[in-house]
């Protein structure tokens, strides 16, 4: 009876050591670029999400887009390249959240409401007290850019 007992605690704590060895170490954090959205001479500091489709859209920075008006919520601009993705579905969209919907549609969200549609999360306005006045109804121009010699924090 002991040696069967030895045996199955030698294999749980075997299977525990590989199963830490396995998973690749993740930083407490990472520094990711600041962004910043400007909309009718207003600036929005955005933050990134810390994945391969934030990623690729800082890499289209600087960028100035018209984006078109849906639902009285978001504003919208098709890319002419698609970009990784990485979709969920939120549940619910949060005023000033910067998705990617499929592969090649920015869309920025000046309402926070549910949603059953999946999106790749790129970012989200830090601060969006304004952005619905700013984007105002019908196109708009929004122009995104780094922010020179300033960094953000992602964990």
């Amino acid at each position: 009876m002991m040696t069967i007992w030895a045996t199955g605690m030698l294999a749980a704590l075997l299977a525990v050591g590989c199963e830490r060895e396995d998973r690749p170490p993740t930083p407490a954090s990472r520094e990711l670029p600041a962004v910043s959205m400007v909309v009718a001479g207003q600036s929005f500091t955005v933050a990134l999400r810390d994945n391969t489709t934030a990623e690729a859209f800082c890499n289209l920075l600087p960028l100035t887009i018209e984006m078109n008006e849906l639902n009285g919520n978001e504003k919208y601009h098709y890319l002419s390249s698609p970009l990784p993705t990485n979709s969920t579905r939120p549940d619910t969209i949060h005023t000033g959240d910067i998705m990617l919907y499929g592969d090649d549609c920015v869309v920025v969200f000046y309402e926070t409401f549910a949603t059953r549609y999946a999106y790749s999360p790129i970012g989200r306005v830090e601060a969006p007290a304004g952005l619905r006045d700013a984007v105002g109804e019908g196109r708009v121009t929004v122009t995104f850019k780094i922010e020179e010699n300033k960094i953000t924090q992602n964990n």
